[in-house]
């Protein structure tokens, strides 16, 4: 990290700046699509208690230097080479990315997303918690951990758990993107105003103005929401108990909604047939859950998934050999023990969960 004259703390991949009341944190990762790494995270992490003691200091804004991404998630590649020469280094690292998304729950002023291109993983991690999140006409949301055998992290289950009709189980276990008009009526984003307008936002926030009177009065109401002409089918069939019921409701299906379910079956049959069930559950129980305890929950499948198989096979797949052909363990859904799912749930141990402090901690910390 160097710092320049100032105003201005410069990453290799992070740039934070200040202009008048305003701070700014760039993700300037453009050729990975800022995909997140820890050093990424870590430089994050570092500069939110700072902001946030800092008197002079009104609103943060975090953006993207890259007009096609927000953030296409974290780097993963990473994270696998670790789990088998350093496992302890990658379990280090999730831990470290759910204390950063409940610090930035907690961040005791205003903070705006600029969102634009596709949102996805521990991209939605360090957006969804702010005060204010700002789609532009290009936003994508999605959370396809299913398919590299993890499970949307990073806490969404919280807020995924809670979106009506079932859309939540359906978007964390399909991996399916939404714009920003579903987005929108869903409560993920708070103002749809385009990319065009972000730089003009920083200006008026750099001078103090009160946010949200400024993106009120430059939202739009947006256009092309898809969800809501599908809610009732998938309701009724992501409200099934099992990952199988689902499937059987969907093979139901017929008539006008017979070819998005067909094409909801084809997602599920390639995805990580274990990934599936722990989404499941993890989203059912996240219901009754605080954000801290989804948290905690995040890191024990994390540690899980570091330690089982098909973790590894979706990022070789995906990622590394790129041939889109993982091979599963188990292959099918109803391979799936309950015993299996049941263990990634189950205590790591004494003194090795994630113990998070309370919302009044991190406020007398002055987070």
């Amino acid at each position: 990290m160097t710092q320049i004259a100032g105003d201005e703390v410069r990453s290799a991949d992070v740039t934070v700046s200040r202009q008048g009341a305003l701070a700014r944190i760039e993700l300037n990762r453009v050729k990975a699509l800022n995909a997140l790494t820890t050093d990424m995270r870590a430089e994050i992490a570092a500069q939110i208690p700072l902001l946030a003691r800092d008197p002079n200091l009104y609103v943060v804004v975090l953006r993207s230097a890259s007009p096609k991404a927000f953030s296409a998630g974290g780097d993963v590649r990473e994270l696998v080479a670790w789990s088998t020469s350093e496992p302890e280094r990658a379990k280090a690292a999730f831990a470290d990315e759910y204390r950063l998304n409940w610090m930035l729950e907690c961040f005791s002023k205003p903070a705006v997303s600029l969102i634009d291109g596709m949102v996805m993983g521990s991209g939605v991690g360090i957006s969804l918690y702010n005060t204010h999140r700002v789609a532009g006409a290009g936003y994508k949301f999605a959370t396809p951990e299913t398919a590299i055998g993890l499970f949307p992290d990073v806490g969404v289950a919280h807020a995924l758990s809670r979106l009506p009709n079932e859309i939540g189980t359906y978007l964390g276990l399909t991996g399916r993107s939404i714009g920003r008009a579903d987005a929108f009526e869903l409560g993920l984003v708070t103002h749809c105003i385009d990319a065009e307008q972000f730089a003009a936002i920083e200006v008026a926030l750099a001078d103090a103005r009160p946010v949200d009177p400024l993106l009120d009065g430059l939202h739009r109401q947006p256009e092309g929401a898809v969800l809501g002409a599908y809610a009732r089918l998938i309701g009724d069939c992501f409200s099934a108990a099992a990952v199988e019921d689902i499937i059987e409701r969907l093979e139901a299906v017929t008539g006008a909604g017979a070819e998005f379910a067909a094409g909801i079956l084809a997602d599920l049959a390639k995805r990580s047939p274990t990934s599936l069930k722990i989404t499941l559950r993890h989203l059912r129980e996240a219901r009754n859950h605080t954000l801290p305890d989804v948290l905690a929950t995040d890191y024990r499948l994390a540690c899980r998934c570091l330690d089982g198989d098909d973790f590894a096979e979706g990022v070789r797949a995906a990622l590394i050999d790129k041939d889109n052909r993982p091979v599963w363990t188990p292959a099918r859904v109803e391979d799936v023990r309950a015993n299996a799912v049941n263990a990634h749930f189950e205590p790591l141990g004494l003194g090795l969960d994630l113990d998070l402090p309370s919302r009044a901690q991190m406020q007398k910390a002055r987070v």
